[in-house]
């Protein structure tokens, strides 16, 4: 399939799949005579894998070792489970760390009647304030 079919399949545009090549994300793919790009169903699975990753989370770098460690067929699961575990505990303590944003800035929001002198506004104040 050439890279217009590819991008179809796998909902990755054109210029994405490009990159990841750059990227060695995805193996150098053959080339016609006349220098079209080829991809086989390999490519596929490989890219979808690349794209759930991101969906969940994972930069290109940790995909790249989840991809080395998917490809060592002697391995052991726990390494690629260990990954996930890592990736898990930085998801929660970025949660974490939203909701004490979204906290405060509703304290700042409700104490803000939203009318009057700036001079007046208790998210300035508190944004001004001293530490």
């Amino acid at each position: 399939m050439n890279i217009g079919q590819l991008s179809r399949r796998t909902g990755v545009p054109i210029d994405t799949v490009r990159y990841y090549e750059k990227q060695c994300l995805l193996p150098p793919p053959t080339r016609s005579a006349s220098g079209y790009r080829h991809y086989e169903a390999d490519d596929v699975l490989r890219l979808n894998f690349i794209r759930r990753a991101k969906a969940l989370g994972f930069t290109l770098e940790e995909i790249r070792e989840l991809l080395a460690l998917s490809s060592d067929h002697d391995g052991d699961m726990a390494a690629i489970r260990s990954a996930a575990t890592v990736k898990l505990v930085d998801v929660e303590q970025r949660l974490a760390e939203l909701t004490r944003v979204r906290d405060g800035l509703r304290q700042l929001v409700d104490a803000c009647p939203g009318h009057g002198a700036l001079d007046q506004c208790p998210i300035l104040t508190a944004l001004g304030g001293e530490a």
